[in-house]
């Protein structure tokens, strides 16, 4: 069978091959040239990337230089095409090391090389496949070894996926109607992702048919969609059901689920049902459930008013005076998505937000680009590591704090203050001759302090216009008609949208979860949620967490790779359950309280718990911050390669 990543066979034309070539990774092409020809000659002359960026992906190369490549890779091609598109030999490891520290212009850790050959697949090898059972007993006690798995978003699928593919059999409970979870749920005007989505997508099920380098929700949810229809995943999942409880059994060693069914708001319909479970996944968001200020007089709105992630289709903003509370992640894209539409918007926001330029933000994916990723033998997965790698690890050190840098409010270490500067001239840069507005959205933190956004410049293009104001000033109190801010001033709406993110310190919140003796987990943890490698806890048996505390990503990678590194782990867990006749594991406490320890001491020295960064939504009421990830991804996903029996305790 030819390995999936070498390119399907084609007899393209060389006139149709060379308009493809003007849209492609030159970088990426001249590596794929390497694969198609076995000469590594072609990456060891002048012709290479000068640079590497996020998101850039021509390497800085000179156009001068690309047309050059291009005319080269396009005899490659040629010669390639017309001896059948044979698949390309293999590539001896040192090569392929080689390969990657050409791409990215510099040294790729011998860590980072297991890390990045997994990733990489170039022998068509999905590393994260279960092991099937080694004799008929296994089996056998696999079928007999039902999960539950709480959520069908991108995490939730994954789980159904890697379950199947090992035998044992599970139910996955969805409260929406459908699959994505947050691409299922937030339908609002200029949704989208801000992880470049050729590598926003599960590893082992590339897709060469993005419209757009960063998707928007329907091409996204539509992605997830063909993934479960393409795993027959969907027969597997209640619909439009929620999880109430989830208690644990000590007499049976299972987990007694309740779940009900919901209408489309949510609501109770019908009656509820239990499940029995031997284990339980649960793979919700942390970023699930909207969170709307108690602002006074909020019910004294007479107009329509909604979260950006219940948005209400119904209502037409045509010619309407809108208010849009918070202008976090979603504000910065609703914004632009509805400013020509309204009359007026006037954008409440508490504090600003750093930015840093990405061109391709919404920029649609050229006809080439999808020929090469079809075609070209392992394009796509080399175009797949130059978004991984500049995403990796790299926001990590400009987060780090050096404590004897002088002035904290204004950068946490010489790094971070080149960061501000950088960050600064692209906001001040669109500018012009306006101080008011540079007042309001430059920053008064370090810069990385927040989650920070991608820009092509339509978040300040938007706020330049004379029907858009922004406010910084804080709102009093809501009347019938209007949003009042504390110095006086009415500014009058017909329409509130509540860009005002989510309940992200409230883990797994509402499900009530039950452990031995009676234990409530939301007891157990109060506002300080943890968990051994953000997945289980002690007297939790048999309960897994994906997207855990302490996994929330601010630096990095993306959520679709942390779930497969802990669907992996999770895999390797239920095996050994399953497969050793165990009733029950779990952490031993001494594991998860030095894990604890190591993510608190970490964190304290990151920007993001420093008391200048205020209003964080990863801070609880004490300033603590127990949800993101404060490790590299490197060292997640060796911890999470192998689990080790020695750290739980089985019964």
């Amino acid at each position: 069978m030819r390995n999936p990543h070498a390119g399907a066979p084609f007899d393209t034309s060389d006139e149709e091959i060379a308009a493809a070539l003007e849209d492609v990774s030159i970088p990426t092409l001249m590596l794929s040239m390497v694969h198609m020809t076995g000469d590594p000659s072609i990456i060891r002359g002048d012709l290479r990337p000068v640079a590497s960026f996020l998101n850039e992906v021509q390497g800085f190369m000179s156009d001068e230089d690309k047309a050059e490549v291009r005319a080269r890779a396009l005899d490659v091609i040629r010669y390639y095409r017309d001896r059948g598109c044979p698949e390309p030999e293999p590539l001896s490891a040192e090569l392929v090391h080689e390969m990657m520290q050409w791409l990215v212009v510099e040294e790729v850790g011998d860590e980072y090389v297991p890390m990045m050959l997994a990733d990489l697949e170039l022998d068509g090898v999905d590393r994260d496949l279960p092991e099937a059972p080694t004799d008929p007993a296994a089996a056998d006690a696999r079928a007999e070894f039902p999960v539950v798995v709480v959520g069908c978003g991108q995490s939730g699928l994954l789980a159904g996926i890697r379950l199947q593919e090992a035998g044992i059999p599970f139910t996955i409970v969805e409260k929406n109607a459908g699959v994505g979870g947050t691409w299922w749920e937030n339908t609002y005007p200029g949704a989208r992702v801000d992880v470049g989505n050729h590598f926003y997508c599960y590893s082992f099920e590339p897709s060469d048919h993005w419209s757009e380098f960063f998707a928007q929700q329907p091409e996204l949810q539509a992605y997830f969609q063909g993934v479960m229809d393409k795993y027959g995943i969907g027969e597997h999942v209640r619909w439009s059901t929620e999880v109430r409880s989830v208690t644990w059994q000590e007499g049976s060693a299972t987990w007694d689920v309740v779940v009900q069914p919901v209408d489309a708001k949510g609501e109770p319909v019908g009656e509820p049902e239990t499940l029995r479970a031997r284990a339980v996944i649960t793979a919700v968001g942390q970023l699930n459930r909207p969170s709307i200020p108690d602002i006074p007089g909020r019910d004294e709105f007479a107009g329509p008013n909604f979260h950006t992630a219940r948005w209400d289709h119904s209502v037409d903003l045509t010619g309407k005076r809108v208010a849009m509370i918070g202008a976090g992640a979603t504000g910065f894209q609703v914004a632009p998505a509805i400013c020509e539409q309204v009359e007026h918007l006037t954008v409440f926001q508490r504090s600003a937000q750093w930015m840093f330029p990405n061109p391709n933000y919404h920029e649609k994916v050229g006809p080439g680009v999808r020929w090469a990723l079809r075609h070209l033998p392992f394009y796509g997965r080399w175009y797949r590591f130059l978004l991984f790698w500049p995403g990796c690890d790299k926001g990590l050190e400009p987060a780090r704090v050096d404590p004897d840098y002088p002035d904290q409010q204004r950068a946490v270490s010489e790094l971070s203050d080149g960061a501000r500067a950088v960050f600064t001239d692209w906001i001040v840069g669109q500018l012009g001759d306006d101080p008011d507005l540079v007042a309001k959205v430059v920053p008064d933190y370090p810069a990385t302090g927040k989650r920070t956004l991608q820009d092509n410049g339509s978040w300040l293009r938007t706020l330049t216009r004379d029907d858009v104001e922004l406010v910084r000033t804080p709102i009093d109190h809501l009347e019938s008609d209007a949003a009042v801010t504390v110095d006086g001033v009415r500014h009058e709406c017909d329409v509130i949208i509540w860009a005002t993110g989510f309940h992200h310190t409230r883990v797994l919140w509402p499900i009530d979860i039950v452990g031995r003796g009676g234990q409530h987990l939301s007891e157990v943890w109060g506002e300080r949620p943890a968990a051994y490698l953000g997945m289980t806890v002690p007297d939790f048996p048999n309960l897994f967490l994906m997207y855990g505390p302490g996994t929330h990503l601010a630096h990095g990678a993306s959520l679709i790779f942390n779930s497969e590194c802990q669907m992996h782990y999770i895999s390797q867990c239920l095996e050994e359950l399953a497969d050793g006749g165990h009733r029950t594991m779990e952490p031993l406490p001494e594991k998860l309280e030095d894990w604890h320890r190591r993510h608190q001491e970490e964190m304290s020295m990151l920007v993001w718990s420093q008391p200048s960064i205020e209003h964080s939504y990863f801070k609880n009421s004490a300033g603590e911050i127990h949800t993101v990830m404060p490790f590299r991804v490197v060292d997640y996903w060796h911890w999470t390669r192998q689990m080790d029996p020695a750290d739980y305790t089985f019964g």
